[in-house]
């Protein structure tokens, strides 16, 4: 196992992904091919299950690592993600210090987590499993989304669990949770986000945004941000056959 994606996290290059959301491994070749850095493989927000996460990394292997977003803070989703290959794992919702330990618990084996023991495609289907088990503590990524007001005034304690490998900002669940649905430029929702640069930046913790548009994320890059999730797939699919209709029918 090489984990290109946590060695850029921890050299602090930036990373431009997508949000993959539909079950098509041509849909994933296609953004691959595109150029991205890597994939945000979403089970949170999306119908797809494992075994659909598990094509995506196939069709994207070896060049471009998958990151997989579970549906919670869930022992067996976040175990069979991590069998299937996940260059790491992103977890939604977490709020609390005790939710952020539960995570990296759950993406490590023992001793210093509690990552059940398989034998699955990350393994090589067993042909590399020594060498997988001996390196995936230090290779495999934990991205804790901070997507609640909770979450925000937890920061502190949260950065001080032991082995998070980044940040991740949600914008909309962040509004959403302080009362101001989609109002992503809200200035208070700008100040938490704010805030969590700061709190990040002060602990020397990479971190990540989604925003739907190249537009939206341009200046969080030049905040410093380094893990950005621009758009999702069906997204920029639909906003491509309007423009094109829009063109055509004048």
């Amino acid at each position: 196992m090489n984990n290109l994606f946590k060695k850029r996290l921890i050299q602090g290059d930036l990373q431009i992904g997508t949000i993959v959301t539909l079950p098509s491994t041509e849909v994933a070749e296609v953004l691959c091919l595109a150029g991205f850095d890597w994939l945000f493989v979403d089970l949170e927000h999306s119908a797809m299950g494992v075994q659909d996460a598990q094509a995506i990394l196939q069709a994207a292997s070896p060049k471009v690592p998958c990151v997989i977003r579970v549906p919670a803070i869930d022992e067996v989703w976040i175990k069979k993600c991590l069998d299937a290959g996940a260059a790491g794992i992103i977890v939604p919702q977490i709020r609390t210090s005790e939710d952020a330990g539960r995570a990296v618990q759950l993406c490590r084996y023992p001793p210093v987590g509690s990552r059940g023991v398989g034998i699955a495609r990350a393994q090589a289907y067993g042909a590399g499993f020594t060498d997988y088990v001996a390196r995936a503590n230090d290779e495999i990524a934990v991205v804790v989304q901070i997507e609640h007001v909770d979450a925000v005034a937890n920061l502190d304690s949260i950065i001080s669990v032991p082995g998070i490998d980044a940040l991740f900002v949600g914008p909309y669940d962040l509004s959403g949770s302080m009362g101001k649905l989609g109002q992503v430029k809200d200035p208070e929702v700008q100040a938490a986000i704010a805030q969590v640069k700061l709190t990040a930046g002060r602990a020397g913790i990479p971190l990540g945004i989604f925003g739907t548009t190249a537009e939206a994320v341009m200046p969080h890059i030049a905040d410093g941000y380094k893990l950005i999730a621009v758009g999702t797939d069906a997204v920029m699919l639909g906003a491509m056959a309007r423009e094109t209709l829009a063109t055509l029918r004048v």
